[in-house]
């Protein structure tokens, strides 16, 4: 399957974004290990690589608050990543669907 490397990429994502939620690994690891997934993001639209990295940048703003504020909630930017991570599984999802369909 041609995103099959993509779907790999997505899932090792799921993985690191997991284990920032258990504080087993740091945003700034985090966001590093996301923008390497460079075929997951050339497979999905120009506007989630737009939204990923305006929700890293947030995520690595908020590392240097040790509590929620009112401008940075950890738990919010973990939820968004995982809309995020949700939403391109669809559309790989689609993406594979179509494929099969032709």
């Amino acid at each position: 399957m041609p995103n099959s490397h993509a779907r790999q990429q997505l899932d090792a994502l799921q993985e690191a974004l997991d284990g920032l939620a258990q504080s087993q690994m740091t945003a700034a690891s985090f966001s590093a290990l996301a923008e390497k997934q460079v075929t997951l993001l050339a497979a999905l639209p120009l506007r989630y690589t737009e939204v990923l990295t305006q929700l890293l940048t947030r995520l690595e703003s908020s590392a240097l608050f040790t509590d929620e504020s009112c401008s940075f909630s950890h738990k919010e930017l973990l939820g968004s990543l995982q809309l995020w991570l949700d939403k391109a599984r669809e559309i790989l999802a689609k993406s594979d669907s179509s494929r099969q369909d032709t």
